[in-house]
């Protein structure tokens, strides 16, 4: 029979170890991650296996879709197809050009990323990083036109890629975009991006390098964590049911 006693001493003690188990994987679990790809990922024409990608633990990944007016990515299709079927959740950016006109230019990404506004898809990204020259109040309005426009076409609200010194000088360090996610590139070494600019109190993406290495594609590529900002990822990527983390 066993003594009452001793299982009244030990109970705290067997809780103990188990929460001494159970907190390490706690505190360690790994936020969401993936990388951001272009045409530069694909040496010579090599494809990226998105089923290692996603093997190796990373539930996302960006891609560029068009630059300006005149360029689309020629592996964006292909990648988007291969990601789906890896359960990879897909984002798309357009590298902005704001010399040319930002209705047209979201009206080129909308329709060419028409086809990723749904299950396992986060939502639409403008890269904005190259002020071409022109002054922060001419980028400024230009962004809200793109911004507004993509919006109206896509249903979604867009995320801003930008970095630190780029939005401080080309952007006067505006704060009229803080309601908008943020994904930042800022290569700090640290355990958080920061200080924000802009007047954004969070981030929701944060490209922690550029030379990072993932198995299934063959060159270096940018490496990207999620925050929670936007709450649940897989609610905010429309994962639910698709495969998701």
């Amino acid at each position: 029979m066993v003594d009452r006693r001793i299982v009244r001493r030990l109970t705290p003690l067997v809780f103990a170890a188990a929460f001494a188990v159970a907190a390490p994987s706690i505190a360690t679990a790994a936020p969401p991650s993936g990388p951001d790809v272009s045409s530069w990922q694909h040496v010579d024409g090599t494809g990226i296996d998105w089923a290692q990608v996603r093997a190796s633990g990373h539930q996302f990944a960006m891609v560029k879709a068009t630059e300006g007016l005149g360029y689309v990515n020629p592996y964006f299709v292909q990648d988007c197809l291969l990601m789906r079927a890896a359960g990879v959740s897909r984002g798309a950016y357009h590298y902005a050009d704001v010399r040319q006109s930002p209705e047209a230019q979201a009206a080129l990404y909308s329709l060419v990323v028409l086809g990723i506004n749904g299950p396992g898809d986060l939502p639409p990204v403008l890269d904005l990083e190259d002020a071409k020259g022109l002054p922060p109040a001419q980028v400024i309005d230009w962004a809200h036109r793109y911004l507004d426009t993509v919006q109206a076409l896509t249903g979604r609200q867009p995320i801003i890629y930008t970095y630190p010194n780029f939005w401080r000088s080309a952007m006067a360090n505006t704060t009229e975009f803080n309601h908008y996610p943020l994904w930042i590139a800022d290569y700090n070494g640290q355990s958080a991006p920061g200080p924000l600019p802009g007047g954004w109190a969070n981030w929701t993406f944060w490209q922690t390098t550029d030379s990072g290495r993932i198995p299934g594609i063959s060159a270096n590529t940018d490496i990207n964590v999620y925050s929670g900002a936007q709450g649940n990822f897989d609610v905010y990527a429309n994962s639910v049911g698709f495969g998701g983390s």
